[in-house]
């Protein structure tokens, strides 16, 4: 028995070629166009007001619309339309983060108690008494 899988629908892309009898050399799916026209827009818009003339923002603005336009195109499909992609991209932008900030400033030995003396060994079998000496049976400080 065999199962006949629905692939064949979307194998299909929704392609406009051009005008019938003078198409284009390359394949542009409908969603392709749409988004490439919108970056287009934008990037002459940035590139005119930053002061770059027409001719260099209109070169410079194809070669940008094109590589953005595949770069967006090849992270869309049927199964993750333009308008997941685009809600999914603003809950990762908009989503709470991690507060990393150094608690404290720099290292300081200002806390570090220093004494005047050096450290002597103790004799052996004397005890450590903490502090306290002890005068006629009274531990005093």
């Amino acid at each position: 028995m065999r199962i006949r899988t629905d692939d064949e629908v979307y194998r299909v892309d929704a392609v406009w070629l051009g005008p019938p009898k003078a198409t284009f050399p390359w394949r542009a799916r409908y969603v392709a166009w749409g988004i490439g026209t919108v970056v287009f827009l934008v990037i002459l818009t940035i590139l005119r007001n930053v002061g770059i003339g027409l001719f260099w923002s209109f070169s410079w603005g194809m070669v940008a619309t094109i590589a953005i336009t595949m770069f967006i195109c090849s992270r869309i499909s049927h199964e993750r339309p333009l308008g997941a992609v685009l809600g999914m991209w603003v809950r990762e932008v908009t989503a709470p983060r991690e507060i990393i900030e150094g608690i404290g400033g720099a290292a300081s030995a200002a806390q570090v108690r220093v004494r005047s003396e050096l450290p002597r060994r103790r004799p052996r079998g004397r005890k450590r008494n903490n502090g306290y000496r002890e005068v006629s049976g009274v531990r005093t400080r």
